[in-house]
C-alpha cells in the first residue's frame, strides 16, 4: 500500500501557511556552575520532508530543511531510484508551515522502480531504511569501487580539523551531523549538514554529482558512525575511501570489504583505524 500523501500531510499538520527554517530561536533557562540565567538559544529543526516522484508519494524523511535539491538528487541516486543524474528532470520545493514537499520529475523509465519501492513509514532522523519491507530492498546490489587514490594519514587529520570550521549549524545548535568531501591533500571542498547522518551524506553526494566531481579525486568524511547504509551510499557514488569519526558496524565492514572500499573509523585527533583495504592510507 502506497503512502497517502494527503493523510500524511494531515497527520503531520502540514498546511500552506509558511515554510520551515533550519533553526528555531527560543528563550531558555541555563544552569552553569551554580549560576542560573535566562538566555536566547537556537535549536535545529527536524522537518518532515516528503519526496514525490511524478506524482507518486515515495517517502517522508525527517531532515534539516537546507540544500534540498542536493538531497533529492543524492537520495534518488544512492537509493537507486534513478539511473543517472539526467533522470532527475526537474525539482520543485513546496514549503508548508510544518513540513516540505519535494516534487521531483523523473524520467518515465524510472517510475516502475519508484512504485515498487515506495516506503510505508516516515523515515526517522536516525533511520536510513525505515519503511523498507524486504531484505533485498535493504541490501542492494554490490557496487565495487575503483582502485582509487592513496591518502596520507596527515591529509585525513587535516580534513578532520577542517570539517569543524564548516559546520555552521552544528556550531549554533550542537545537534547536527555533517558529511564532507575532502581532496587528496585533506582540503575540505564540500560540506552538508543535517539532523540525519544519512541525509547529510545524500546531500554531499548530490552536490558532488551536480558539480561533476570525480569520486577518485578525494574521500568522504561523516561525523557519525559508519553504518552499512553509509557504506552503500559511498559505493554507489564510486568513492574509494569513507572516513567516519565513530566506529563501523559489522555489516558495514563486510560490505566495504566486498566492494573494495577503504573504511576508516574512529578518525579523531591523532588516531584512526582502517577496517578494510588499509593500503589506501599511505605513509
Amino acid at each position: 500500500m502506497a503512502i497517502d500523501l494527503k493523510q500524511m500531510q494531515e497527520r503531520l499538520g502540514l498546511g500552506r501557511l509558511g515554510y520551515a527554517q533550519p533553526l528555531l530561536d527560543l528563550e531558555a533557562r541555563q544552569w552553569r556552575d551554580g549560576v542560573v540565567s535566562e538566555r536566547a538559544e537556537q535549536v535545529v529543526e527536524e522537518t518532515p520532508v516528503a519526496i514525490v516522484y511524478n506524482g507518486i508519494p515515495h517517502v517522508v524523511m525527517m531532515a534539516t530543511p537546507t540544500d534540498l535539491e542536493d538531497f533529492v538528487l543524492g537520495f534518488s541516486l544512492t537509493e537507486e531510484l534513478i539511473r543517472t543524474p539526467a533522470d532527475l528532470q526537474a525539482v520543485e520545493i513546496v514549503r508548508y508551515s510544518q513540513g516540505i514537499e519535494i516534487q521531483a520529475t523523473i524520467a518515465p523509465e524510472c517510475e516502475a522502480v519508484v512504485a515498487s519501492r515506495t516506503r510505508r513509514l516516515t523515515g526517522r532522523t536516525g533511520c536510513g531504511i525505515c519503511g523498507t519491507d524486504s531484505i533485498a530492498a535493504v541490501l542492494k546490489e554490490l557496487h565495487p569501487v575503483p582502485a582509487g587514490p592513496t591518502v596520507k594519514p596527515e591529509a585525513i587529520q587535516a580534513a578532520l580539523r577542517g570539517i569543524t570550521t564548516h559546520q555552521s549549524l552544528n556550531a549554533v545548535s550542537g545537534a547536527v551531523h555533517a558529511a564532507a568531501w575532502a581532496s587528496i591533500n585533506g582540503d575540505i571542498e564540500v560540506v552538508r549538514e543535517d539532523v540525519g547522518r544519512h541525509n547529510a551524506l545524500d546531500k554531499v553526494i548530490g552536490a558532488l554529482v551536480k558539480r561533476g566531481v570525480d569520486p577518485q579525486t578525494g574521500f568522504l568524511i561523516v561525523t557519525s558512525r559508519a553504518s552499512f547504509e553509509m557504506v552503500q551510499k559511498a559505493t554507489v557514488l564510486g568513492a574509494s575511501i569513507l572516513v567516519a569519526i565513530s566506529g563501523p558496524t559489522g555489516l558495514a565492514v563486510r560490505i566495504a570489504e566486498q566492494a573494495g572500499l577503504t573504511l576508516v573509523g574512529f578518525a579523531r585527533k591523532g588516531q584512526m583505524t582502517a577496517y578494510t583495504h588499509p593500503g589506501r592510507v599511505g605513509l
